[in-house]
């Protein structure tokens, strides 16, 4: 790029006109001179370094050809017809195929009759620069998204408790718009809350998730502490949710499980129901399956039912029970095991075919263990047996045979 001057202190010309050029070729920012037909006329070795191509391939050849900007075909023109000023940004593509980003200024060149003779353009490699606020860009809108979409409310505090950022769809539900809270004091702002002893745990640098309610809204808060270079908190950065919806369908369902699991206890009970047939006598009619689970059930209300009564005899009925797996049948050897250890007879009646081979196939020993055909003919046992019981020993030996 050559310029017209007169030597200053009686430099020669040519002297100084060496030394710019020089100058020029050493100068870290590329420049390139462009004639009014977009013709480059100089190309410096910067120019050369970041892109590839060597001043001999550059000169003569159209820079909107050479450097295409973002895929712009008329933006050199535009810039060549602006009087300069504002910095254009756009990406390139060096020879060797990287996409480059540059930040280019111009200057009009004037001949010696002040007439535009083109235009010297200054650029420097701002790949680094436009991917860090690209990223920023692409951070913000995420950040955005989720603020706008989710009913979180994200904020942050300095080490004073002065609020620098506040922002997200939540602070709607806490009756505050976006940006009400900064420049507030947390600790005077919600002096009646007591949340506030979290964000001082979180300022002396512990990391903290909390859950709370607040005017009937529940919230989900993660506190987290954000330190310098020396590990000193300066701020705080918080996140806000409100979780109020999951909370009613909390509870919603813990309700549903209650009424669920009270219906399913009036069921077990009216299956396996604890009558008190006779005077120290009560039956335990037993229907449908029986597992282990109705088993372990079963043994527990029958034997407080016999303490509390102070019966004499429990009849456990089976005369409904189409199925019973093998450890069940031991259980209910054992239940009638428990029954003889409170002091009462345990008689078991209406044992069906298919039980009765399960009890067999087990090897487990009934000798000791009364068992009836059905729940009368035990009955008439119990009502006999406390007959005995009552008479005096001398009438049971007078009375005739029959």
């Amino acid at each position: 790029m050559t310029v017209s001057t007169t030597s200053p202190d009686g430099i020669e010309a040519d002297q100084l006109a060496g030394r710019r050029a020089l100058l020029f070729q050493r100068a870290p920012l590329a420049i390139v001179e462009l004639g009014s037909d977009l013709a480059i006329r100089d190309w410096n070795g910067a120019a050369e370094r970041l892109f590839g191509h060597a001043r001999r391939e550059a000169l003569g050849r159209r820079v909107d050809e050479l450097l295409p900007a973002s895929g712009d075909a008329g933006a050199w023109r535009r810039l060549l017809e602006e009087d300069g000023g504002a910095p254009h940004v756009w990406d390139h593509v060096t020879k060797d195929g990287a996409a480059v980003s540059f930040e280019w200024r111009h200057e009009r060149l004037l001949d010696e009759h002040g007439q535009v003779s083109g235009v010297g353009v200054f650029g420097q490699d701002v790949t680094e620069r436009v991917e860090q606020v690209r990223r920023y860009q692409q951070k913000e809108l995420v950040l955005r998204t989720i603020t706008q979409t989710l009913p979180i409310v994200v904020w942050a505090i300095d080490r004073e408790g002065i609020f620098t950022f506040h922002e997200g769809k939540g602070a709607e539900s806490a009756g505050l718009r976006e940006g009400d809270l900064i420049g507030k004091n947390v600790f005077e702002y919600y002096a009646d809350v007591d949340g506030t002893a979290d964000m001082r745990r979180a300022l002396a640098g512990e990391e903290i998730h909390s859950v709370s309610s607040t005017q009937g809204v529940s919230w989900e808060s993660w506190e987290i502490p954000i330190r310098d270079e020396r590990g000193a908190v300066y701020a705080v950065v918080g996140f806000t949710l409100d979780i109020s919806p999951a909370k009613r369908t909390e509870q919603e369902l813990r309700s549903k499980l209650e009424l669920i699991e009270r219906q399913q206890q009036v069921i077990r009970d009216l299956s396996t129901p604890i009558i008190q047939v006779w005077d120290g006598v009560l039956t335990l009619p037993m229907i449908g399956v029986v597992d282990s689970q109705r088993t372990a059930e079963v043994m527990d209300s029958l034997l407080d039912a016999i303490v509390r009564t102070g019966a004499r005899y429990a009849i456990l009925d089976l005369t409904g029970v189409e199925m019973v797996d093998t450890k069940t049948a031991s259980y209910l050897l054992d239940l009638v095991g428990a029954i003889r250890l409170l002091g009462a007879e345990g008689i078991i009646t209406g044992i069906r075919s298919n039980v009765a081979q399960t009890i067999v196939s087990l090897g487990l020993d009934l000798s000791s263990i009364t068992t009836l055909t059905n729940l009368r003919a035990a009955l008439q046992h119990c009502i006999r047996q406390m007959a005995k019981e009552r008479a005096p020993a001398g009438a049971l030996q007078a009375a005739p045979a029959r």
